[in-house]
C-alpha cells in the first residue's frame, strides 16, 4: 500500500491531517526562533481556528503546514512536520500543493490573470490536468464559491469580497484535503467577511474539507470553529475545544478578543443568572440562552 493509499485509510480511523511535534523554526538572520516547540494535531475534517496577538507565529507556522518553509523562506527548522501523511521537509512543493491549498490575507497577491475563469484554472493548467477534467473542477470551483457569472471579468475589477472569492476557487479548484487561509478577511467590512466565513463553513461541512482559518475577529468566527488553537510568542499556550479555551482566564489574559457574547455569559453568570451551561460563540447563541433564562424565571 503507497504512502497516500494508508494515510487515507487511516484518516477514516481518526488519524491526524496535520500534525507537529516540537516544531522549532527560525528565519534567517534571526536569533529568535518564530515557533518555539508547537506541538499539535489537527484531525481530518476539522475547523480549526488559529488566533493569537499580532507577530506571535501564526502566519509562520501555516506557511509549514504547506512547504513553503522549509522549501521556499530559508532558515532552521527543527522538529516533526506531517502534512497529509507526508513528511513536508522531505516533499516537493507541488506535491503538497496537491493537498494543502493557502488562500493568502491580501487575494491580490494570488490573482494576476485576464479573467476570474483563467485565475480560477491556473494551479490545474501547471499540474497538466486533462482539459475535460480541468472544465469540470473550474466550473464546480466557480459555483461553489458564487463566481460563476463573474468567470469572463477581470480580477482586478471585482471588490475585495470578491476577489478573496476567487482566491478561494483557486485553491478549491485543486481539491486539496486541506485548505489554509491566513486572515482572508483582514481588508473587508464586517457584513463581507462574514459571507466569505459562510462560505468557507459551507464547504467544511458539505464537503468535508479541513479548514485552517487565522484570523483575530473572533465574534465572527469562533462560532464556526470545532477547534481552537491560541499562540504567544511563537508557543501554543491553548488547544482545545473553543467553548473552553474562551471562557478559560488564560484567554482572557492573552488579549485574544474574546467573542463578547462569551464575555456577557460570564458576567452574567457572575451575576447569578440562571444560564444552561453551553458557553456562547455568538450573538445568536447568547440571545438564544437569554430567551431560555427569562422563560424559565
Amino acid at each position: 500500500m503507497s504512502p497516500e493509499a494508508a494515510y487515507n485509510q487511516a484518516g477514516k480511523n481518526g488519524m491526524a491531517i496535520i500534525e507537529t511535534a516540537n516544531l522549532t523554526y527560525t528565519y534567517p538572520s534571526v536569533t529568535k526562533p518564530s515557533i518555539n516547540d508547537v506541538s499539535i494535531k489537527i484531525e481530518k475534517g476539522e475547523f480549526t481556528l488559529i488566533t493569537g496577538p499580532s507577530g506571535c507565529g501564526k502566519t509562520t507556522l501555516c506557511r509549514c503546514f504547506n512547504g513553503l518553509i522549509p522549501h521556499f523562506y530559508q532558515g532552521e527548522l527543527k522538529g516533526k512536520l506531517i502534512t497529509a501523511g507526508q513528511d513536508v521537509t522531505k516533499s516537493l512543493i507541488y506535491e503538497l500543493a496537491k493537498h494543502v491549498g493557502l488562500v493568502f490575507q491580501n487575494p491580490e497577491n494570488q490573482l494576476f490573470a485576464l479573467s476570474v475563469e483563467k485565475d480560477v484554472a491556473f494551479g490545474l493548467e501547471n499540474l497538466g490536468v486533462p482539459r475535460d477534467e480541468m472544465r469540470k473542477r473550474v466550473d464546480e470551483a466557480m459555483k461553489l464559491t458564487g463566481i460563476y457569472d463573474l468567470r469572463e471579468r477581470p480580477p482586478h475589477e471585482l471588490s475585495g469580497g470578491q476577489q478573496q472569492r476567487v482566491a478561494i476557487a483557486s485553491v478549491l479548484a485543486m481539491q486539496p484535503e486541506v485548505i489554509i487561509l491566513d486572515e482572508p478577511t483582514s481588508f473587508l467590512d464586517p457584513l463581507s467577511a462574514k459571507k466569505i466565513f459562510e462560505v468557507i463553513d459551507s464547504l467544511n461541512k458539505s464537503l468535508s474539507i479541513t479548514v485552517v482559518l487565522v484570523e483575530h475577529r473572533l465574534d465572527l468566527t469562533a462560532r464556526y470553529a470545532n477547534h481552537i488553537i491560541v499562540m504567544d510568542e511563537g508557543k501554543v499556550v491553548l488547544d482545545g475545544d473553543p467553548r473552553e479555551v474562551l471562557r478559560s482566564q488564560e484567554a482572557a489574559l492573552i488579549g485574544i478578543g474574546v467573542p463578547k457574547a462569551t464575555r456577557l455569559y460570564q458576567l452574567l453568570k457572575k451575576d447569578k443568572i440562571n444560564l444552561n451551561n453551553t458557553i456562547p460563540l455568538s450573538s445568536e447563541e447568547m440571545v438564544v440562552e437569554l430567551k431560555e433564562a427569562f422563560e424559565h424565571r
